[in-house]
């Protein structure tokens, strides 16, 4: 029997169980289980399916136990701002929505017509997103939602998934601080923010760092998958990015930056304090929270997630996806075409290859006709954007970064990697790819 960690890693596309061992003094991943996490269109929303990814989570912690694992303990993380809704009984009330619902739109906009950006920033160090928990909340309590009148708890995905498995109800530091509801200084509610909202505050509760004990596995939980033993649930950085830039090295010698690649492009640096400067607001910066008394402090970029519509689209067709084809297609592909890659019309279309079209279109720009011009069009207005987003970073430091990790599962497109360097002038290191799922696990070691 070997004694393993088990890291529990949810993305926006789909989600892992890795169970992580020492062997002579080295961490060895094994990656025991893979499964895909769908967004589900339903009576004018957009639902995540709540129960079928806490089932696959279930079965993968089961095959890991079948595997010859002892279980020490469990990390959970995943994506930010979503989250459930419980009642007194720990009844889940519904399905949690995805952040690529339209329920938020012109919310941040008549938000900020009552209450003052510049103090409001002061206060969240949160850079203003639509998809952000204050905006679905605002969302909802404008729309009287019978949900907000009987929920007792309000958890965060990782907490609601935490929950279910052991019973206890708290809310985990990093993942809260993507809601835009903390205080960046305080590290807790923003209660007074909380209370201008009419929301109710027992929504809100024990905000726990990383390293802290969720509670053991409930007997039903055991029962289920085969083990007559002890687990404890540990609280990681349960924000799948505070994971990743927390295995990124650190250096007295070079100011190291972190872009964590994948669905969602995070872009930032590790500070000791938040940087709650108008400078940053007007930037767009966040401060997120980390591990070890940290601040994720960081720029939210539209991701892969443009790549990754297209590829579900062409799959659809009928066309090949294959990344060993479709990069070499894009490197020699002969196109200018470049769009803004956080632009809403790209957040959640109906067509990807339309949306770009149309852009372009209304851009005076020749669209992108086959797939490795739109792979190229992609591709070189990310890295176009990470060297804005570098610029932008630099101009809020002491010292300009001199080295950038892309770590993540996006560090493995090399083409994206090349074009980046390119860009922003310094050297670009690739990976670890497991980036979160190795911060998941060293936390729980820890």
């Amino acid at each position: 029997m070997k004694e393993a960690y088990v890291a529990i890693d949810f993305g926006g596309g789909s989600g892992r169980v890795i169970a992580g061992c020492l062997f002579e003094g080295e961490l060895v991943l094994d990656t025991i289980y893979r499964f895909p996490n769908r967004q589900v269109r339903m009576g004018g929303h957009v639902y995540w399916d709540f129960l079928s990814l806490f089932e696959d989570m279930k079965t993968g912690i089961r095959m890991a136990v079948e595997k010859g694992y002892t279980l020490k303990s469990i990390g959970i993380d995943t994506w930010g701002v979503d989250f459930g809704l419980i009642d007194k009984q720990g009844n889940l009330l519904g399905n949690p929505v995805c952040y690529r619902d339209s329920r938020t739109e012109g919310m941040p906009e008549e938000f900020f017509s009552k209450v003052d950006v510049k103090a409001h920033y002061a206060e969240s160090g949160t850079q203003v997103m639509a998809i952000n928990t204050l905006f679905q909340l605002y969302a909802m309590k404008k729309e009287d939602n019978a949900q907000l009148k009987v929920a007792d708890k309000l958890l965060f995905m990782p907490d609601l998934f935490s929950y279910y498995l052991t019973g206890v109800a708290n809310n985990e530091y990093s993942i809260a601080s993507t809601s835009e509801l903390l205080d960046a200084k305080a590290r807790t509610w923003n209660f007074k923010l909380i209370r201008e909202l009419g929301l109710p505050e027992h929504l809100f509760g024990e905000v726990v760092m990383p390293g802290t004990s969720r509670g053991f596995l409930k007997p039903e939980i055991k029962e289920q998958i085969g083990i007559d033993y002890e687990v404890e649930v540990i609280a990681v950085a349960s924000h799948d990015t505070a994971s990743a830039a927390s295995v990124v090295p650190l250096s007295s010698e070079e100011k190291v930056a972190f872009l964590s690649s994948g669905t969602w492009s995070l872009l930032g640096v590790m500070s000791d304090e938040p940087i709650l400067t108008e400078e940053a607001r007007l930037a767009g910066f966040t401060n997120e929270g980390g591990t070890d008394g940290k601040i994720c402090f960081l720029q939210n970029i539209t991701g892969l997630w443009i790549l990754q519509k297209l590829m579900q689209e062409w799959k659809e067709e009928g066309k090949d996806v294959a990344y060993s084809t479709l990069l070499p297609a894009a490197e020699v592909a002969e196109t200018d075409a470049l769009i803004d890659v956080d632009d809403t019309v790209f957040q959640c279309p109906v067509s990807m290859a339309e949306a770009i079209t149309n852009y372009c279109i209304a851009h005076q720009q020749t669209s992108p006709s086959t797939q490795g011009e739109f792979v190229k069009c992609v591709l070189r207005s990310l890295a176009l954007r990470y060297k804005t987003g570098m610029e932008a970073l630099n101009r809020l430091l002491p010292e300009p970064v001199t080295k950038l990790y892309v770590i993540g599962g996006g560090s493995q497109n090399k083409y994206l990697n090349r074009l980046t360097e390119e860009a922003i002038g310094i050297p670009v290191v690739e990976g670890p790819v497991e980036a979160t799922a190795i911060g998941n696990i060293r936390q729980q070691m820890k």
